[in-house]
């Protein structure tokens, strides 16, 4: 009798630690899903929380140089920057009457920028990147614009045409989306022309990225543009950011999640901007 109760007792203690067992797997799995949740959610919410900073093109061998209002990665061999970024806000869009400085030498660069008598008697404009426009609202900020490490050959007709004129859409965009960030350069590879005694490498085309990133949402769209006069429409010249990173070797937005990256960069289309 005794023997039966003791094996009836330890039946139900086995069954019992089973059940337990199973309801901690569980819990535990449970658990586990929750986690991921909580990750995947933590992904987007560092997404929504990235700086200007974290937008910046992946590094190269190149030197990057932050001023006040831009920051740049300067190539030696170009004599120029590969690259510049910059945030264009509203508040930025103003006009001010202010004295045109020389342009200096950038003593940010180790290796010094260019000087500027390499442009001179050259055939080419000093192209501004930053253009000292968007950075009317400062007497400083305006003056900064004038470093030659600001500024890549462009003929004089693309100078004072096209490219002003994406130019002065940027500033259309900025105060109608409540501000945006441009990425900006020269095309630096496969050239054959230079100016100057320093050899400051002719670009035969030249890029502008422009993107926002208000109400959590991330939209760009890029300009690829020939060196040379073009009455063409600015819809005619936007292209792809892979296509960009392609031909400058320039990795666009390389700490933004893959997903958003790889949609930005193979999008060519306009029509989440006021283009016309």
């Amino acid at each position: 009798m005794k023997s039966s109760m003791l094996k009836k007792l330890l039946l139900i203690t086995v069954l019992s630690t089973i059940v337990l067992t199973s309801c901690k797997e569980q819990e535990k799995s449970v658990d586990n899903v929750s986690d991921k949740q909580f990750n995947s959610e933590s992904k987007i919410s560092n997404f929504n929380s990235l700086t200007f900073d974290d937008y910046l093109p992946a590094p190269s061998k190149n030197q990057i140089v932050a001023h006040k209002y831009y920051t740049f990665s300067y190539d030696n061999n170009a004599e120029q920057a590969e690259w510049l970024a910059y945030e264009l806000k509203e508040n930025y869009i103003v006009n001010n009457d202010f004295k045109r400085p020389y342009f200096i030498e950038d003593k940010l660069v180790k290796a010094k920028s260019a000087d500027w008598r390499n442009y001179k008697k050259s055939g080419y404009d000093r192209g501004h990147l930053c253009p000292a426009g968007d950075m009317e609202f400062d007497k400083n900020a305006y003056n900064d614009t004038f470093y030659t490490s600001n500024i890549s050959p462009q003929d004089h007709d693309f100078n004072a045409g096209i490219w002003n004129r994406l130019e002065q859409k940027v500033r259309y965009w900025a105060v109608k989306y409540d501000g945006v960030n441009v990425i900006t350069g020269g095309v630096l590879k496969n050239t054959t022309k230079t100016i100057g005694t320093e050899n400051v490498v002719v670009p035969d085309y030249f890029y502008k990225i422009v993107f926002d990133d208000d109400h959590n949402k991330l939209k760009a769209i890029a300009f690829l543009m020939p060196n040379k006069k073009s009455d063409a429409p600015l819809y005619t010249f936007v292209v792809s950011i892979h296509q960009i990173e392609e031909m400058t070797g320039i990795d666009f937005f390389s700490k933004v999640n893959d997903d958003i990256e790889n949609a930005l960069e193979k999008n060519s289309g306009y029509k989440d901007w006021a283009l016309n």
